[in-house]
């Protein structure tokens, strides 16, 4: 009888631990997305990102390390940008969040605030830039000039932050990061390379850069022009008469061929603006959409970050009276 009691025991044993194993716990990693590798299942961290330019860091440092959302599609404007009821769900759910930061997200600070204070893992990427690079135009209340991608120098620092956060989260992969993070900061070198060799053949006269918003600061610093624009550094600053028509004078003026629109900035004042010269008799012309808060549509080329400043670069430098090859940056440097 005894023997009958210690078979059942051990029986039920078995079978309590079977049922665990294969049953659903409810917990965060039960439900978490897993991948094989080797036996083993192995859970893949979620991570949610801002806008493009901060999620095409994130995938070419983490690869299939992590599992990747951004929540701000193109043509999407981040000043403006105030999250949804899903958003603040996925940002709940995540692991690890990153965005641009320096306010770039406005309407999203708080939100970043308490979930830092919560304990969650929350990287402003441009934030670990030192403070001594970046723009601080007076008109922007005191805060940094946020749109730090524009100088591709300044956001291959950027990929350094994302890379020391995945380290710290995900040190057994950390010599996987850190390669990866590599060989992406030797193709951006390359595209800041094309970039200056893009803009220096633009006549001296003409490297003047007119879009919507004082987007492009960065870019005129790194690669040696003069940038003017009807708004601000956010796109919520409004635009006045005076602005507009000192930007008519100036074009006028200096007879600037070439203004630009931006893709997530609506071109209502540079029409005014055109309008404007044109009454002055002085015609000008759109030299092209430039992507400047938000890349171009995902999938495509210029839905990456290599393929939107290569865009913006050679867009800028054919309207301006530059040469670059057929095909742009991805016709040579991105040969395989």
């Amino acid at each position: 009888m005894r023997i009958s009691i210690r078979n059942s025991r051990f029986w039920l044993i078995i079978g309590l631990l079977l049922t665990a194993g294969c049953g659903d716990s409810g917990s965060t990693l039960s439900n978490a997305p897993k991948r094989k590798e080797g036996s083993q299942a192995v859970r893949r961290p979620r991570i949610v990102t801002t806008v493009g330019m901060v999620t095409d860091i994130v995938r070419e440092v983490v690869g299939d390390r992590g599992e990747v959302l951004g929540l701000l599609s193109e043509g999407v404007d981040p000043h403006l940008y105030k999250p949804t009821r899903e958003d603040v769900n996925q940002l709940d759910d995540a692991d690890i969040i990153f965005y641009g930061g320096l306010m770039l997200e406005g309407r999203m600070e708080e939100s970043f605030k308490k979930l830092r204070e919560s304990g969650k893992v929350v990287v402003g990427v441009a934030e670990s830039l030192d403070q001594k690079v970046l723009r601080k135009p007076p008109e922007f209340e005191g805060h940094f000039d946020p749109h730090v991608w524009m100088d591709v120098t300044l956001w291959s620092q950027c990929v350094d932050a994302v890379t020391k956060a995945m380290q710290e989260y995900d040190s057994e992969h950390a010599a996987e990061f850190t390669a990866r993070a590599e060989v992406y900061k030797q193709r951006l070198q390359k595209l800041d390379e094309y970039v200056r060799q893009s803009i220096a053949t633009i006549p001296e006269q003409q490297r003047v850069l007119v879009t919507a918003h004082d987007a492009f600061g960065y870019f005129a610093r790194a690669y040696g022009m003069q940038v003017k624009s009807v708004q601000g550094i956010s796109t919520e600053s409004e635009a006045g008469v005076a602005d507009i028509n000192a930007l008519v004078d100036f074009l006028v003026e200096q007879k600037i061929a070439a203004i630009f629109v931006e893709s997530s900035v609506s071109e209502k004042n540079l029409q005014a603006v055109r309008e404007g010269a044109e009454k002055r008799g002085w015609a000008v012309k759109v030299g092209g959409e430039l992507f400047s808060d938000a890349m171009g549509t995902a999938g495509t080329y210029e839905g990456t970050y290599i393929g939107m400043i290569d865009h913006n670069a050679t867009t800028i430098a054919r309207a301006l009276g530059g040469q670059v090859p057929d095909g742009g940056f991805r016709a040579t440097a991105e040969k395989p």
